[in-house]
C-alpha cells in the first residue's frame, strides 16, 4: 500500500510558513496528480486563510516508473516549480501565489483558488468560462512573447530534432504495447520523418506550459485564468503547446488558435503528441496508479488519432 505525505509533515509546513498561530484542522488529498501530491488544508487561527494548497514532491507521491532521460519530459520537484512560478510571473501570467517553500523537503504552500476549473465552467457557467477563455488567450500571447534562442533545457539540438527523437522512442514503446500502432509502425515512422524534414528552421522559441488543458486552468473571483501544474514550463515551439490545446479544448480551441502557427510544425507536434499519449499512459499503468480506466481511455483515444493521421494500412 502506497504511503503518501504524512499529515504531520503538512502541519509542520504550515507552522513554519504561516506561523505557530495557524493550525491545520483538515487535510484532503486532491485527485489527479501523478508526480506530486496536492492537498487542501483547512486552517484556523488569527490571520490564517480559510484554506491553502500544499504541494508535495516526495518520492512516494510519484506514480511514474523511471524512464530514460528525456529533455522534453515535464520536470518535477520544488526547484522547477519555483523557476516556473518566477518565469510566469515575469511573463505576466497568473499562478497561485506562493506562500512558503521548504526546499529540503520538496514542499510548498500556495494560495487556494476557490471555485471551478475552466473545464468545469464550460458546462456550469458558460459566460464566466468565455471570459476566462479570452483571458487565457491573452496569457498565451504574453507567454509567446517571452522568447529564448534555445529550445527546452538544451542548446545542442533543434526543437524539431528533439520532437522527432522523442516521438520515435514513443512509437517504439507504443508498438510494444498496442497492436494497431505496431501494425502501422512503418507508416507512422515515415510520416514523422517526412514532417521533420519539411519544417522550416527557426531560432526563437516561445514559453510553453506543455500540458495546458482546461483542467489546469483555475478561475479566480474575477474569472481570470490561473495556471497550475506548471513544473514543465520551458521554451519550445508554440505549435507544441497548441497541439495539446487543440486536443484538450476541443470546440473551445477556436478562441485560442493563432494564425502565426506553422502548419507543418503543428502537424509534427500533433502526431508526436498522440504517440506520447499512447506510450505514457500505458507506461503509467505498469505501476499502481489508481485511476486506471481514465489512463487506458487516453491511450486508446490517442492510438486511434495517430492511426487516423496516416490512414488505413496499405
Amino acid at each position: 500500500m502506497r504511503a503518501f505525505t504524512e499529515p504531520s509533515e503538512l502541519r509542520r509546513l504550515v507552522r513554519e510558513g504561516l506561523g505557530p498561530g495557524c493550525r491545520v484542522t483538515g487535510v484532503e488529498r486532491l485527485r489527479g496528480g501523478s508526480k506530486k501530491g496536492v492537498y487542501r488544508l483547512t486552517l484556523t487561527g488569527t490571520g490564517a486563510p480559510p484554506t491553502v494548497i500544499a504541494y508535495s514532491w516526495a518520492p512516494q507521491e510519484n506514480f511514474w516508473p523511471s524512464v530514460p532521460t528525456d529533455p522534453l519530459a515535464p520536470a518535477s520537484g520544488l526547484a522547477p516549480f519555483l523557476a516556473a512560478h518566477h518565469t510566469l510571473h515575469a511573463a505576466g501570467a497568473r499562478t497561485p501565489h506562493l506562500l512558503y517553500a521548504s526546499e529540503p523537503d520538496d514542499l510548498a504552500l500556495v494560495e487556494d483558488i476557490p471555485g471551478d476549473t475552466l473545464e468545469t465552467a464550460f458546462t456550469t457557467d458558460p459566460p464566466r468560462a468565455a471570459k476566462a477563455l479570452a483571458g487565457l488567450g491573452e496569457t498565451l500571447d504574453h507567454m509567446a512573447a517571452h522568447t529564448s534562442p534555445c529550445p527546452g533545457h538544451t542548446s545542442s539540438a533543434t526543437s524539431e530534432q528533439l520532437t522527432l527523437t522523442r516521438a520515435l522512442r514513443d512509437l517504439t514503446e507504443a508498438s510494444a504495447r498496442d497492436s494497431g500502432i505496431s501494425a502501422a509502425r512503418p507508416a507512422l515512422s515515415d510520416r514523422l520523418r517526412e514532417l521533420h524534414a519539411a519544417v522550416t528552421p527557426r531560432t526563437s522559441y516561445s514559453l510553453v506550459h506543455g500540458e495546458l488543458g482546461p483542467d489546469h486552468v483555475l478561475l479566480d473571483a474575477d474569472a481570470r485564468p490561473v495556471l497550475i501544474d506548471i513544473e514543465g514550463l520551458t521554451h519550445f515551439d508554440p505549435e507544441h503547446e497548441h497541439a495539446f490545446l487543440r486536443l484538450r479544448f476541443g470546440p473551445h480551441y477556436a478562441a485560442l488558435a493563432r494564425a502565426s502557427l506553422d502548419p507543418t510544425r503543428l502537424a509534427l507536434h500533433t502526431l508526436a503528441l498522440h504517440l506520447s499519449l499512447v506510450a505514457g499512459p500505458l507506461r503509467l499503468l505498469d505501476g499502481d496508479f489508481p485511476h486506471r480506466e481514465a489512463m487506458r481511455s487516453i491511450a486508446e483515444h490517442n492510438a486511434r488519432e495517430a492511426l487516423r493521421l496516416v490512414g488505413p494500412p496499405q
